[in-house]
């Protein structure tokens, strides 16, 4: 798979996106400047060119892939590679999928209690430069995708997940009975991975739990031995929800 944004692309291993020189330098300045949007696709479309499918809940049919490759061929962001093994993946497609494969970790954050018009799912894929690639999942599965810095876009994450007065900590308290009578709630996982090519390996996770109960805010992990069991966690004197996200990123 290769970006033919510009240039010619570099040598890769089999599956992985081949990055044309200075790529990657120039996307991370323009980042410096502002967001950089990278377009909606559907699960199908990036489906087709193995943009974060391990992260995804659902494939599609062969039909939907069918389709989804003749919607991006006709916009010119698919076109055949030298050989019948390879393709293009072109635009700002291809600079998703070039750094979506750089990242080692993803955050994925599940929220309920949306209104219309807001995601119910948001990824992020952290990269070395301090820059992010977000993903907003909607309703209808609409995947908007852009590259921030992450300092940003953890305050985007901040203030969309549920938000209000911390909780003291109780641990008597009922977990699932806070969860049970949530006015909203979130389940944030961090999860470590591998890559090979286009396929990426799940290592270590960790998960954080917030849940708006009366105007409290409860955060929540499991249990180190149980994990089946939810406790309060430990706020470890960041009990904010944006350090809270830090702290899970930089483990």
């Amino acid at each position: 798979m290769s970006d033919d944004r510009r240039g010619t692309p570099s040598a890769s291993t089999p599956g992985e996106a081949s990055v044309p020189p200075g790529l990657v330098s120039a996307v991370v300045h323009l980042v410096d400047t502002g967001p950089v949007l990278l377009g909606a696709y559907t699960i199908a479309e990036l489906t087709a060119v193995d943009a974060i499918v391990d992260f995804l809940e659902a494939r599609p049919s062969d039909d939907e892939l069918t389709e989804a490759v003749r919607s991006l061929a006709a916009r010119q962001l698919l076109l055949a590679g030298s050989s019948g093994e390879e393709v293009q993946v072109r635009g700002d497609l291809g600079i998703a999928v070039a750094f979506q494969q750089r990242a080692r970790k993803v955050l994925d954050a599940r929220t309920t209690g949306t209104s219309p018009g807001e995601p119910w799912r948001i990824l992020l894929l952290p990269q070395p430069e301090q820059i992010c690639l977000m993903v907003r999942i909607d309703a209808l599965g609409v995947h908007q995708i852009g590259l921030h810095k992450l300092d940003e876009a953890l305050r985007t994450l901040t203030d969309w997940l549920p938000r209000g007065q911390s909780a003291d900590i109780d641990p008597s308290m009922d977990a699932d009975a806070v969860l049970a009578g949530s006015e909203r709630s979130a389940l944030v996982t961090v999860t470590q991975y591998t890559a090979r090519g286009s396929a990426e390996t799940a290592g270590t996770s960790t998960d954080l739990i917030l849940a708006r109960n009366e105007g409290r805010l409860h955060a929540l992990s499991r249990h180190p031995r149980h994990r089946d069991k939810l406790v309060p966690a430990p706020a470890g004197g960041r009990d904010s929800v944006h350090d809270r996200l830090e702290d899970l990123l930089a483990a």
